[in-house]
């Protein structure tokens, strides 16, 4: 079977080749001054979409998927609310593929501040904050995040992606070096890119390799930045903070945390990384983290130093020439940031039920790779067809689980990734394992 598949491969490969081969095509122009010229015509891949490479490899994918009997795992419609169960095609299911941690999108305290807000301030704030798109919803709750990290002030960004694209982006430039975990989101990748900085990586979770980095080239540089995750959602495994903030201190470095899966999961209330390993805040010098998972929203923010944070407001890109982020989008995070204070009993059920997936998954013996079992468990397949094939099972069995294939991650270890809900019961957990179990090649 699996030399078939190889086979398959490389006849959609070749056939990819042909379709994107260079025309050889050439027309004769009369110039201004009469004299004939050859002008060559330009290469079809260069000048059509569908000869682009990326959709060459969507094309070729989609091809190889039909002819395994595979149907496309991606863009399912959700019909309602996503929580710990969802709407798809008409079918309740059981549902592994939403942030929704700490189960406030769709909680009605949560639909009701959105609705008060959009009554009171419409549905746009219909400009940049520096012009005049500010509202008093907006400090608010940029106030609330810095109170909840402890540090001096927090600024929001309309998306969680650009927030990172921005800040790298802006706060580096090419005398400055970019110091990231291997396996950094995609947004730091962009904004160090942006920056035109020096970028290298270190081994995932590493300190060592990352010390090894600093020693070699820290003097080679003016300012250097040293990025990780506080949960690393393709594994589920955090970082040891501690080792890395005196590394940052030893060496006169930044230190950037990005908690868009942490905020809200980690810690004994929801507060983070820094509640977790109860470190002083100020020892980070940038906390970054996103509403669109446990605060039922969407953005992003950074917190920090007042400094740092009236940096990014006045100057920051994409923050300066956005739109002000819509009213109705930033009170259900506050609303949600609130409720999850006074209602630490939903970040114990996360803790709890994220621990019972873990063990009893190892108890039948998956893989479940480097999880530490806070919200984020994968089930590692070992192949992308086999990881499509179970997740499409599992859909017939209502039961939704998103796999991740290559190339997010190596051939090897393509899988299926479970985010978990506070709202997840144990009956949950077990009918799913059951069914997992049942359909593994």
């Amino acid at each position: 079977m699996t030399a078939k598949r190889s086979e398959l491969k490389q006849q959609l490969l070749e056939q990819a080749r042909k379709r994107t081969a260079p025309r050889a095509a050439s027309s004769t122009t009369v110039s201004s001054n009469g004299q004939g010229a050859e002008q060559r015509s330009v290469p079809e891949r260069f000048t059509r979409f569908d000869a682009q490479p990326g959709y060459q490899q969507i094309a070729m994918m989609r091809q190889a998927a039909d002819q395994l009997g595979l149907i496309d795992p991606f863009f399912k419609v959700h019909e309602g609310t996503a929580g710990a169960t969802s709407v798809i095609n008409g079918q309740t299911c059981i549902n592994f593929a939403s942030y929704n941690y700490l189960g406030f999108s769709g909680d009605p305290r949560i639909n009701q501040a959105a609705c008060d807000a959009v009554a009171r301030y419409g549905t746009s704030v219909s400009a940049s904050r520096v012009v005049s798109g500010e509202r008093p919803i907006h400090q608010e709750l940029e106030q609330a995040l810095a109170t909840a990290y402890g540090v001096e002030d927090a600024v929001v960004f309309v998306s969680g992606h650009a927030t990172n694209v921005s800040t790298l982006g802006h706060l580096l430039g090419p005398k400055d070096l970019v110091l990231h975990d291997e396996y950094i989101h995609n947004s730091s990748l962009v904004g160090a890119q942006l920056s035109g900085a020096k970028r290298m990586s270190f081994s995932h979770n590493d300190p060592a390799a990352l010390e090894a980095l600093l020693a070699r080239h820290r003097h080679q540089f003016e300012r250097v930045l040293v990025v990780i995750e506080g949960l690393y959602s393709m594994d589920g495994d955090i970082p040891e903070l501690p080792r890395f903030i005196e590394l940052k201190q030893r060496y006169q470095a930044w230190l950037m945390v990005d908690e868009a899966h942490s905020f809200g999961v980690m810690g004994d209330t929801g507060l983070g990384l820094r509640e977790y390993f109860n470190i002083d805040p100020r020892d980070v010098d940038i906390w970054m983290g996103t509403m669109s998972k446990a605060l039922a929203g969407c953005g992003g923010y950074i917190a920090g130093s007042k400094p740092l944070v009236e940096t990014l407001r006045y100057l920051a890109p994409g923050f300066l020439y956005s739109v002000g982020m819509p009213a109705q989008v930033a009170a259900p995070s506050l609303a949600a940031l609130q409720l999850m204070q006074q209602e630490p009993e939903r970040v114990q059920r996360l803790h709890a039920i994220s621990r019972y997936f873990l063990e009893q998954a190892t108890a039948r013996g998956l893989d479940t790779g480097q999880s530490i079992g806070a919200a984020v468990v994968p089930v590692i397949i070992g192949s992308s067809a086999a990881a499509a094939r179970v997740s499409h099972g599992l859909l017939e069995q209502q039961i939704n689980v998103q796999p991740i294939l290559h190339p997010a991650v190596p051939e090897k270890s393509a899988r299926l990734r479970f985010f978990l809900s506070c709202d997840h019961t144990q009956a949950h957990i077990d009918q799913t394992l059951d069914a997992l179990t049942a359909v593994l090649p």
